[in-house]
Order: structure tokens, then C-alpha cells, then sequence
């Protein structure tokens, strides 16, 4: 039962990430594009923890947790690029 649980998440979040790649070309603004960029991230980390429970292992939710962290400083300082057109003050 779990088996096919973690196959129709791996599908759906598959699809999840396919419909982002697409917001993420087609978005009209670069706030959608900003979103679609982080929403990608957190879809992501959650194909990682899937792949760790499928995999019983706890590596892989490290892993997941640094890219946690990584996608969520991208996303503040894209976003801040984006409203003062400098990263650094």
C-alpha cells in the first residue's frame, strides 16, 4: 500500500513541476517568475523526502533541509534584485 502511495506522489509531484516549468516561461511578470522559481524549489524538496522515505534513509532529508535553506536566501535576494536593482547595500 505504501509503495503505491510514494509511485502516485512521485506522479503527482512530477506534474506539479512540469506545470511550474511552464509558469515559469509563460509567467508575464517576474513576480510570476519568482514564484514559480520558489514553488519549484518546494517541489523539490518534497520529490527529495519522497525519494528518502522510498529509500529509507535519512540522507536524503538533509538534503532536502539544505535545500530548504539555499532556495529560500535565492528567493529573498532575487526578490530583493528585483525591487532595488542591487543585492548587496
Amino acid at each position: 500500500m505504501i509503495a503505491i502511495a510514494i509511485f502516485a506522489g512521485f506522479a503527482m509531484i512530477s506534474l506539479a513541476i512540469l506545470l511550474t516549468v511552464w509558469r515559469l516561461f509563460a509567467g508575464p511578470t517576474r513576480g510570476d517568475r519568482i514564484l514559480a522559481l520558489d514553488t519549484m524549489v518546494i517541489n523539490a524538496i518534497a520529490l527529495i523526502v519522497l525519494f528518502g522515505i522510498y529509500e529509507g534513509t535519512a540522507f536524503y532529508f538533509e538534503a532536502a533541509l539544505l535545500l530548504a535553506m539555499v532556495g529560500f536566501v535565492g528567493t529573498v535576494a532575487y526578490a530583493k534584485f528585483l525591487l532595488r536593482g542591487d543585492i548587496v547595500e
